[in-house]
């Protein structure tokens, strides 16, 4: 199954460098434009399966697929039309060495004749580029300089896995790719002694093996493969049980229908007819309204966008205003503005079967409501009360149980992580100059909802009102520092430059420069576009940038 290609040089006479890492997303039914490749170019699918076209030469991606291409290379993709594509593109420069010690620009292919790579294990792979696209706006030195490090641990894999060493791959690998041929050919005939003699495996080996890597038997994998695909037909498609179930793999429409019923536990009209159908809720503000139960054209109108990609919910519109700054901001260029507080006439346009706004204004909802089913949300809640609120509207249960359990789990991890440098019963305090020349202490969003846990920072006897009623900032006099500092400072700084001033002068004044956590470089300044934020994205960022903020005593780049 596996093929290893020759390099054209040798390693040690190049040198890499990466310039950028984009994430690009379209929806299903998409004709994408050509992509011409300025720089050495390598693209990682995520979602989706389609055709792809490297200078003539044809391909079929699917998720997990990753593609490398020289300079001057043009690509063109096409969508198979059943569901969104997604995929990273990285563009790196490769300088040679020569032996006269010149350096020159390496324009040719790394792998002469061949684009498709093999890498292995796909999570770990996935999960480096997620962490360079995270760090991407990184400014300071030591910042590019982690991040090219990352880069060549990237290129290492890659190198490690697709060249003629004369390795052959080992029994786990070969397995591990039987998952990613079960996942594309579904729909074919697959054997347990089909898929070991692909992995050059025995037979008893490659069960117990199998088992290790998925948790579940090879046809048992098969099986629920099969009945995803078919979970996405009998929501989107009106063709008849029999062409589903042989679409998807099934030869008897009877036992595709019994199996589906063991696997899901109703059978496939009946989950047709409830994926298809509508429910009563009454939302924030009191409203009783009937909603889709799986809704296909979303429009979310508040501060917690976040919270829609943590459940894996696609959304057809939304506000820019609360989008800029944040960390996923990038990801939602495809996404229509429908404006802030609402353009009415392009929502309508949009052809929208749910709306939900973070907003309580009656008059607003009135005039949104007349467009489509329209719910209030809260967006200042907690966030588990928010993911289980947006679960319950938007028929992701399951991924938001799952989601909060993960997340919780990670949050513990990160806490535990930071005993060494969080004393017993610390105290800590989030500031921010806003609005002008106005000062906050801030309480139940924002940044400082991800400080205050039981193993994690205290409020002090000021903050804790807030935190109680669920106020999320109150404005107080510069005088007041002392009355609401805690023995930790995270100062957040806002983009507008008469807050940043407003904080400079701040922190030159006496009430600032007395207070004990000034004294002990206890205070962390932080950007507040990026991190002043609750949603479900920034918050599990977050769990990776704290323990680097609070252990190295600095604060994120501003």
């Amino acid at each position: 199954m596996r093929s290893t290609y020759e390099l054209s040089h040798s390693l040690r006479s190049l040198r890499f460098q990466l310039e950028d890492v984009l994430y690009i997303r379209h929806h299903c039914n998409c004709t994408f434009e050509r992509v011409e490749c300025e720089l050495h170019s390598l693209f990682v699918f995520r979602e989706g399966t389609g055709g792809l076209l490297i200078e003539s030469k044809p391909f079929i991606y699917t998720a997990g697929k990753c593609y490398i291409v020289p300079p001057g290379t043009s690509l063109c993709m096409t969508s198979d039309g059943a569901s969104s594509v997604s995929y990273y593109h990285i563009t790196f420069r490769i300088e040679q060495w020569k032996t006269n010690d010149i350096i020159e620009v390496y324009p040719s292919p790394l792998f002469p004749g061949q684009y498709e790579l093999y890498v292995y294990p796909w999570s770990r792979f996935l999960r480096s580029i997620e962490e360079i696209y995270a760090n991407r706006n990184e400014k300071s030195d030591i910042d590019w300089f982690n991040q090219q490090v990352l880069f060549m641990q990237l290129m290492s894999t890659i190198f490690e896995h697709n060249l003629r060493l004369g390795k052959a791959p080992s029994p786990t690998q070969s397995v591990e790719q039987t998952i990613q041929y079960i996942n594309q050919h579904y729909s074919e005939n697959i054997t347990v002694k089909q898929l070991a003699q692909l992995a050059n495996v025995t037979s008893w080996r490659y069960t117990p093996m199998f088992q290790e890597l998925t948790g579940k038997k090879p046809i048992d994998y098969v099986t629920d493969v099969r009945i995803n695909k078919a979970k996405e037909l009998l929501q989107s498609s009106d063709e008849p049980l029999r062409e589903i179930a042989l679409s998807v793999g099934f030869t008897d429409e009877y036992y595709f229908n019994r199996r589906f019923r063991q696997v899901v536990g109703i059978t496939p009209k009946q989950y047709a007819r409830l994926m298809r159908g509508s429910v009563t809720v009454t939302d924030w503000t009191g409203h009783v309204v009937e909603i889709p139960l799986r809704p296909k054209r979303l429009i979310y109108h508040g501060e917690t966008f976040g919270d829609l990609i943590a459940l894996g919910v696609e959304a057809v519109g939304t506000s820019s205003t609360f989008m800029k700054g944040s960390i996923y901001e990038d990801l939602l260029n495809h996404i229509e503005d429908v404006g802030h507080p609402f353009d009415q006439e392009k929502t309508r346009r949009l052809a929208p079967d749910l709306i939900i706004i973070a907003n309580e204004e009656e008059e607003l909802y009135r005039a949104i409501a007349g467009i489509a089913p329209t719910v209030t949300f809260n967006s200042f809640a907690p966030l588990e009360e928010r993911l289980l609120t947006l679960g319950e509207l938007l028929g992701k249960q399951l991924e938001a149980k799952q989601w909060l359990e993960a997340f919780q789990r990670k949050e513990q991890d990160m806490w535990n992580e930071l005993r060494p440098w969080i004393q017993l019963n610390e105290t800590a305090t989030v500031f921010i100059y806003d609005r002008g020349e106005r000062l906050f202490v801030m309480g139940s969003i924002g940044m400082s909802a991800a400080l205050y846990h039981r193993d994690g920072f205290k409020a002090v006897d000021r903050v804790q009102p807030l935190l109680e009623s669920g106020n999320g900032y109150l404005e107080i006099e510069e005088e007041e520092l002392p009355l609401y500092a805690g023995d930790r400072i995270f100062l957040l700084l806002g983009q507008h430059e008469q807050s940043r001033q407003a904080a400079k002068r701040m922190m030159q004044s006496a009430s600032w420069l007395n207070l004990p956590a000034v004294q002990k470089g206890h205070v962390h300044q932080i950007p507040a576009l990026h991190w002043n934020l609750n949603d479900a994205l920034t918050r599990e960022r977050l769990l990776h940038e704290l323990p680097q903020l609070i252990s190295k005593k600095a604060g994120m780049e501003a």
